[in-house]
């Protein structure tokens, strides 16, 4: 990766590159999609490379970087759809596969390892989060992301945004208003993980390998939902997550699934599935796992791993 800095012959020399993760962060929640964020977050950096004699030093460096990202960012989303999880499409639907089919990629929310702004404040990157931001106009959407998730002052995102402080507050009252109806609490709590949820997800994935529906149960909330993007399908309810399972979704029966960190403020696995080939394990999906009071809350199954394990540094396939 390039190191974007200044000349020494410049007045003050610019470190960009030591802004790329938090401004990853920022792109994320406003754009939906991880790669589209990492595309947005080389742009930046590039037009502040590129602009950098411009830059003259009346506002931070930081100030000024996020607000070409905004541009960038608000350039992006002219004329696209909002990304979305399956639950914002329509109601969940009887398990079968004839009610599962597949949309662009373009339609979903991406998952994304937690970046580094996020280390104590990890409800603000939360997959229904995100998506229920998407519901806001974008200039909305950077006001709030910018006041209440980074703590900017009012005075400062108007700067950026060059407005006024009265219509930021506007914009935060409207927006607040949008993400009441979505059902999201801003405030819900994403704690870290206690021994308690680390042994239940140990034991998870141990009864998940081992296809062991008893074991699963004592798991897994009654009214928890799973989601599969690319499919539009979403089912809640633990019994129907199980009739998936033991049916269209059998051929999960034998996976192997690997730690791959933080997804979102959840805990993330690689899933593997037993090869066709009857040799080894290939990929299957990127399972997100929420937990809520000792109980499995929502589970979604991301199936892109071509793009996704990667990011995840996950292998490719296993070996038997």
């Amino acid at each position: 990766m390039v190191q974007l800095s200044a000349p020494a012959t410049d007045a003050a020399a610019l470190d960009l590159e030591e802004f790329r993760g938090e401004l990853t962060g920022y792109c994320y929640r406003m754009l939906g999609s991880t790669f589209e964020a990492d595309d947005a977050v080389q742009d930046t950096l590039v037009r502040a490379w590129q602009g950098r004699q411009r830059f003259e030093g009346r506002s931070s460096l930081r100030s000024w970087l996020y607000r070409i990202a905004t541009n960038v960012c608000l350039d992006q989303l002219k004329g696209s759809e909002r990304r979305a999880r399956p639950m914002d499409l329509g109601p969940a639907r009887e398990p079968i596969l004839e009610n599962a089919a597949i949309l662009p990629e373009a339609t979903w929310i991406e998952p994304i390892p937690d970046p580094a702004d996020v280390a104590v404040d990890r409800e603000t990157i939360r997959l229904a989060l995100v998506a229920a931001l998407q519901h806001l106009p974008p200039r909305q959407r950077a006001a709030l992301i910018l006041c209440e998730v980074l703590h900017w002052k009012a005075s400062e995102v108007a700067e950026l945004l060059e407005t006024s402080v009265a219509s930021v507050n506007s914009a935060l009252q409207r927006a607040r208003a949008t993400l009441d109806k979505t059902d999201v609490s801003k405030t819900a709590a994403a704690p870290a993980l206690d021994d308690a949820d680390r042994e239940l997800l140990g034991r998870y994935v141990q009864a998940f390998e081992a296809y062991d529906i008893e074991a699963l149960t004592s798991l897994i909330h009654e009214d928890a939902t799973q989601s599969m993007p690319p499919y539009d399908l979403w089912l809640s309810g633990r019994d129907d997550i199980f009739t998936w399972w033991f049916g269209p979704g059998i051929g999960c029966k034998g996976s192997r699934v690997l730690p791959a960190g933080t997804a979102n403020g959840s805990p993330a696995f690689g899933q593997y599935k037993p090869s066709e080939s009857g040799s080894g394990y290939d990929p299957w999906a990127l399972q997100v796992v929420e937990i809520e009071n000792g109980r499995i809350v929502e589970m979604t199954f991301f199936l892109g791993t071509e793009t996704l394990f990667p990011l995840f540094g996950l292998p490719a396939r296993l070996e038997a």
